[in-house]
């Protein structure tokens, strides 16, 4: 009877998390393989075509190039993000005078829609009256008039970098929470011994971090995959198609060309994108056997 209780109490508490995951994911997931299949714009009567979606997708040229351009922005999101993003939360978990001040201003971009920070970042970026302009002008360098987010070669690297303003916050909090669960012993160890501050950083506190690292890149890498918003405010997509990622793919698909069966097609693509490399991550760090579960905890 006591285990009949308690396996009852199990599934009373993982129900609400069960049924979010099933009508907000599952559901819609299979309503898009549904969708894939049709050659439908939404208004007038569907029509089943089988396959024919896939085949134009993996055929289309452009399709590939918006491939390329989410794996090229995955890599520059977490260049951008991850080592910038451990050395903050290392610092910020320390002792530091002001440590406290710094971090209430640090955390301002999480405070920020997409939307909104979309906006502020294409008026500082602007090429009339853009703040980046004025300022370089001021100190000598370039011309004053550089079109940053309109320069095909330097877009998504742009674009990579404001949004390492806005998620770089919230990384650097999962570092900062894993160097604050370090025993401040080992420190001490290293001390007596006679190791510096880098000495320390790279043979304590790195290791020490090491699934941290795994779970901050997995959510980086994966979230590439969504940012939709950010991009679609700052260049639609452009100029051309340099920053024509997947999910800008699958809105032009969906929402442009009215055809909601490619467009669903794009989101299986996406989602499908996003679990392999996750799991792909959880592989090759180990982190699905962390310690722990080595020495059976």
């Amino acid at each position: 009877m006591l285990g009949t209780r308690m396996n009852w109490q199990r599934w009373v508490m993982v129900l609400p998390a069960l049924v979010f995951f099933v009508v907000f994911a599952l559901v819609p997931m299979c309503v898009a393989v549904y969708y894939s299949g049709l050659s439908w714009d939404g208004i007038t009567d569907p029509i089943w075509v089988g396959m024919k979606n896939w085949v134009t997708v993996f055929k289309d040229g452009e399709a590939w190039q918006s491939t390329w351009l989410t794996i090229e922005l995955m890599g520059l999101c977490w260049i951008t993000q991850c080592p910038l993003s451990l050395v903050l939360g290392v610092f910020m978990a320390g002792k530091q005078k002001h440590r406290t001040v710094f971090s209430i201003f640090y955390f301002i971009p999480l405070l920020f829609s997409a939307a909104a920070i979309g906006v502020t970042w294409s008026y500082i970026l602007n090429p009339n009256f853009g703040l980046v302009n004025a300022i370089l002008k001021a100190i000598g360098i370039g011309n004053g008039n550089e079109n940053w987010l309109g320069n095909p070669h330097l877009a998504l690297f742009i674009v990579s970098l404001i949004i390492a303003w806005q998620f770089v916050p919230f990384n650097s909090l999962l570092f900062q929470g894993g160097a604050k669960q370090i025993p401040e012993s080992l420190y001490e160890a290293a001390r007596i011994d006679g190791a510096g501050p880098f000495r320390i950083f790279f043979s304590i506190t790195l290791p020490q971090l090491k699934y941290t690292i795994v779970t901050a890149s997995v959510l980086i890498l994966t979230g590439t995959l969504t940012y939709f918003d950010l991009i679609y405010v700052l260049t639609g997509g452009g100029p051309g198609s340099a920053t024509q990622v997947l999910a800008m793919d699958m809105y032009k698909q969906a929402f442009i060309n009215n055809d909601l069966g490619m467009g669903s097609v794009m989101a299986i693509i996406l989602a499908v994108f996003g679990l392999v490399l996750s799991l792909l991550i959880l592989k090759f760090t180990g982190f699905n056997r962390m310690d722990s579960q080595k020495e059976g905890m």
